[in-house]
């Protein structure tokens, strides 16, 4: 039983560790601050939450301590980062940040259209 609960640690650690270094490499290599951020958030998240439930799980089999505090800490980046990723490249957006060129689709950019149109019309027919 103790090695199977070292080799889920290994593998939970070790897959922190590996998205971790693609959130790095993404950050580097992506070319705008949108799939930029899609890397911060996603790859990250995934990868911090490995490292942390490696952690309980070694807390929890190996020392024989129920840490409340990982679950929480746990529970909340598993709710907050996306939602964090997703309001930077919001506010990004509507600043005027550039998409790249090689973005194929801008669904922002057509719902914002519409929201305008219908306020115009709703103006209009007031």
């Amino acid at each position: 039983m103790e090695i199977l609960v070292d080799i889920l640690i290994i593998i939970l650690i070790g897959t922190g560790v590996l998205f971790s270094a693609v959130t790095a490499l993404g950050l580097i290599r992506l070319p705008d601050v949108y799939t930029r951020t899609h890397a911060a958030s996603k790859s990250s998240t995934l990868g911090v939450l490995s490292i942390l439930l490696g952690t309980f799980v070694h807390f929890w089999f190996k020392e024989d301590i129920f840490n409340t505090q990982m679950v929480i800490a746990i529970a909340f980046l598993f709710i907050t980062q996306p939602v964090a990723g997703h309001l930077i490249g919001r506010a990004a957006y509507m600043t005027g940040i550039k998409v790249a060129e090689e973005t194929v689709r801008d669904d922002m950019g057509t719902a914002i259209e519409k929201r305008k149109n219908n306020q115009q019309e709703e103006l209009e027919n007031e």
